[in-house]
C-alpha cells in the first residue's frame, strides 16, 4: 500500500504531466490553426492553384516545377511553347471580407520575354457567394527593379468592395512564344489600412521682365518661394529658363555649368525652406549647350537633371542640342519626372516617364497648348505640374482637370495630394493598373505595313 506522500507525488506528476499535454495539444491545435489560415489566405502552397485558358487551342505549356524554385518552394511555370497567341493562367479562389483591406504580394522571374509588362501580370476578380464577378477587375502593379535574388515583384494593397466574398487570383502569362515565367510565393493577406501618402504640390506663376542678369530672376523667383514654404510646400516648380527671362541673353550666352551659380542659389533656397525645386536653365558642357531643368533636394543638394529631349525649330537654331535620356527621381514622397515644354507635345516622353514609375510630373515651360498637359496627365494617370509664361500655372488630377492655377494676382498655389489614393473610373476601374498591361506592344509599333 502507497504511502501519502507517494500518492501526493504521483498526483502531483500526473497533473503536471496533464497540464503540459494540454498546453502542448492546444499550441498544436493553434499552429496548425494559423498554419491553415495562412495557407487558405494567402494562397502560397502551388497544389492550391489550378490551370485554366480562355482556349485550349490558345493554352501556353505549364507545369509545378519542383527544379525551379523559389525560397525552396516550388514556383507555378506558365510558357509560350512557340505559340505568339498563347494566352493562360494559374489561379486560386480566396475569401475575403467586404470592407477589410487584402495585400496582394507575389514573385515572377522570367526568361525570353519581350515585354514582361503586357506579357506577364497577375489579376484579381472579385466575386460573390455564387461566383459572379462583382466591381472591377484588379491589376496589381508591377514594382521598379528587381529584389537581390533577381525576381520581379507585384505588390498592391486593395479594399475589398461591397459585396464581394471570394477573391479570384490569377496569375497570366500570354502573347510572347519563346518566353517562361515562374511565379513564387504569391499571397493575399489581410492587411492593415495603407497609410495616406501625402504631398503637398507648389508652382509659381511668374515672369520676370527687363532684368540685368540671371542673378535678379533667381532673387525674384526666390521670394515666391519662400511663399510656398511659409505653406510647408514639399515641391515647388519653376518655369523654364528662369535665367534668361526678361534679359539681354540668349540661349547661349545664358548659359552656365550644373552645378553652377545656380543650382547653388538654389540649393540655399531650398534648404532654407526645407522643400523640393525644379527649375528651368541653360546648361552649358564643354561646347555643347542644353535645355535643362534642375532637382534641387531639401537638403540644397543637387539631386538629379533632365535634358530636355523634344527641340523645336527656334531651339535647334540657336544652337541647343537635345538630351537623349528621361531619368525619373525618387524623392522622400514619391518618384517624379521631368517634361521641358515642347516635351509636352509628344506622348512618349510622359508614358516613358510613367512606365518608369513616376507618380507625378513635372512641367517648366515657357508656353503650350493646355489642353496638351491635360492630356498627358489622363493617358498616364499622373500628377502634373506646370510653371509657365505663356500658359496656365497649374496643378492638374489624374482626369486632366486643374486642381489649382496660379495666376498673376496670385502667383503661388499649394496643392495637397495623396499618392495611395486609388483612382477609379467608371467602366474603367483602376485605369493606371491597366494601362502598361493593356498598352500597344513595342512589336506592334515598329512593325511597318507595306
Amino acid at each position: 500500500m502507497k504511502s501519502r506522500s507517494r500518492i501526493h507525488v504521483d498526483y502531483t506528476l500526473n497533473a503536471r504531466v496533464h497540464r503540459f499535454q494540454l498546453r502542448f495539444l492546444s499550441s498544436m491545435a493553434i499552429f496548425y490553426l494559423i498554419f491553415f489560415f495562412i495557407a487558405s489566405a494567402a494562397g502560397q502552397t502551388p497544389a492550391e492553384w489550378k490551370f485554366e485558358s480562355q482556349r485550349k487551342e490558345i493554352a501556353p505549356v505549364w507545369s509545378v516545377d519542383t527544379k525551379n524554385t523559389f525560397n525552396g518552394q516550388s514556383t507555378l511555370m506558365l510558357g509560350g511553347g512557340g505559340k505568339a497567341y498563347a494566352d493562360g493562367h494559374w489561379y486560386n479562389v480566396i475569401k475575403v471580407e467586404p470592407g477589410a483591406y487584402f495585400k496582394f504580394h507575389g514573385y515572377f522571374k522570367s526568361s525570353k520575354v519581350d515585354d514582361t509588362n503586357r506579357s506577364i501580370l497577375a489579376t484579381i476578380v472579385w466575386q460573390n457567394e455564387s461566383g459572379e464577378r462583382v466591381e472591377f477587375i484588379e491589376f496589381p502593379i508591377t514594382q521598379p527593379g528587381k529584389n537581390k535574388e533577381g525576381w520581379d515583384v507585384m505588390e498592391h494593397v486593395y479594399k475589398i468592395p461591397d459585396g464581394a466574398r471570394k477573391a479570384k487570383i490569377a496569375l497570366h502569362y500570354r502573347w510572347d512564344p519563346d518566353g517562361t515565367v515562374h511565379f513564387g510565393e504569391v499571397t493575399f493577406q489581410k492587411t492593415n489600412p495603407p497609410e495616406p501618402r501625402m504631398v503637398r504640390l507648389a508652382t509659381i506663376h511668374h515672369r520676370p521682365r527687363d532684368s540685368k542678369s540671371a542673378h535678379d530672376n533667381l532673387v525674384e523667383f526666390s521670394a515666391f518661394i519662400a511663399q510656398a514654404g511659409e505653406q510647408k510646400a514639399d515641391i515647388i516648380c519653376l518655369p523654364e529658363g528662369i535665367t534668361i527671362v526678361g534679359t539681354k541673353d540668349d540661349y547661349v550666352s545664358g548659359s552656365e555649368p550644373v552645378p553652377g551659380p545656380t543650382t547653388q542659389f538654389l540649393g540655399e533656397v531650398a534648404r532654407k525652406h526645407n522643400l523640393y525645386i525644379v527649375a528651368g536653365l541653360l546648361e552649358k558642357e564643354g561646347d555643347v549647350v542644353y535645355n535643362t531643368a534642375v532637382l534641387i533636394d531639401r537638403s540644397g543638394t543637387l539631386a538629379g537633371k533632365y535634358r530636355k529631349v523634344s527641340l523645336p525649330r527656334e531651339e535647334i537654331d540657336g544652337g541647343v542640342t537635345p538630351g537623349n535620356a528621361l531619368p525619373v527621381f525618387d524623392t522622400d514622397f514619391g518618384r517624379i519626372g521631368i517634361m521641358i515644354c515642347w516635351d509636352v507635345t509628344f506622348p512618349e516622353t510622359a508614358r516613358t516617364l510613367a512606365q518608369q514609375g513616376a507618380e507625378i510630373i513635372f512641367l517648366p515651360i515657357w508656353g503650350g497648348d493646355v489642353k496638351l498637359a491635360m492630356a498627358r496627365a489622363i493617358e498616364n494617370q499622373v500628377y502634373l505640374v506646370s510653371s509657365t509664361y505663356d500658359m496656365i500655372s497649374a496643378v492638374f488630377d489624374l482626369e486632366g482637370n486643374v486642381m489649382k492655377e496660379a495666376k498673376d494676382d496670385n502667383p503661388v498655389v499649394v496643392v495637397d495630394v495623396n499618392l495611395n489614393e486609388q483612382k477609379l473610373w467608371p467602366w474603367l476601374g483602376d485605369l493606371k493598373s491597366r494601362i502598361p498591361r493593356e498598352m500597344p506592344s513595342q512589336q506592334a509599333i515598329q512593325n511597318k505595313t507595306d
